[in-house]
């Protein structure tokens, strides 16, 4: 008795072979002259007139016969997918990590969803932005942030300031320049916030999703490798079809 995976590993190419066929057959269906033919005899009319051979045009297809080729072929098919469909149902399998069952007695085409959601989710998981590790955060319980702590940083003022560049004498009167200085007028308390994920966080769901994931691969195989009893349904179906 062949297994699960024998059969998906066929299906694929049974299928492409026989849309194949199926299609070129749907093709000629399409040429009526390739279904019509004749023969022709002549009759002279008196002893006196001239002979002429006969003349044909064979019928190259038969619709008899592509029927019972489409059956046939379709025949084939059904009873492959049949087989695979029927054992999926019977096929299952326990994802497990760590000695622990997540989910039991899982059937193929469920974890086949399964793989494909959590493939999603790990490239989601992935893309998500991790807090600014030169920062010192804390998680805020009022809010989900995190925050830092305050930073202070100065606010500064541009302030004209006459500067004497020569002392007053007897004879000169002193002379001075206006320069410009920044001075500090106050302070900024930054506080940064952050809907980030921290950095290990992010690596222990990553780490966590890749266990499910090989997880769930090793329940496929699993469940794969049950027996697939062979099933057949395109007899009766075409038995009644073509009856």
């Amino acid at each position: 008795m062949p297994k699960l995976n024998q059969i998906v590993a066929i299906e694929k190419s049974v299928k492409s072979r026989v849309y194949g066929e199926i299609t070129e057959m749907h093709k000629l269906s399409q040429k009526p002259d390739l279904f019509s033919g004749f023969s022709k005899q002549y009759r002279k009319k008196d002893e006196e007139g001239e002979d002429y051979p006969p003349e044909q045009k064979r019928v190259q297809i038969l619709a008899d016969e592509q029927l019972a080729s489409a059956a046939k072929l379709l025949t084939e098919l059904f009873d492959v997918t049949a087989t695979k469909d029927w054992a999926n149902c019977r096929a299952v399998a326990d994802v497990e990590i760590d000695g622990q069952v997540l989910i039991g007695s899982a059937p193929v085409p469920f974890l086949l969803f399964l793989e494909k959601q959590i493939s999603d989710l790990h490239a989601f998981v992935d893309k998500l932005p991790t807090l600014d590790e030169a920062e010192d955060w804390a998680k805020h319980d009022g809010t989900g942030l995190f925050r830092t702590a305050p930073i202070a940083t100065h606010r500064t003022k541009k302030v004209q300031k006459p500067i004497v560049l020569y002392d007053a004498t007897k004879e000169h009167p002193a002379q001075t320049q206006l320069i410009t200085e920044d001075v500090v007028v106050g302070y900024w308390d930054t506080v940064k916030h952050s809907g980030a994920l921290p950095a290990p966080r992010k690596k222990e769901l990553m780490s966590r999703i890749e266990k499910l994931s090989q997880a769930l691969k090793f329940a496929r195989e699993k469940a794969n490798a049950a027996d697939a009893e062979k099933v057949s349904v395109g007899k009766p179906i075409f038995d009644y079809l073509l009856q």
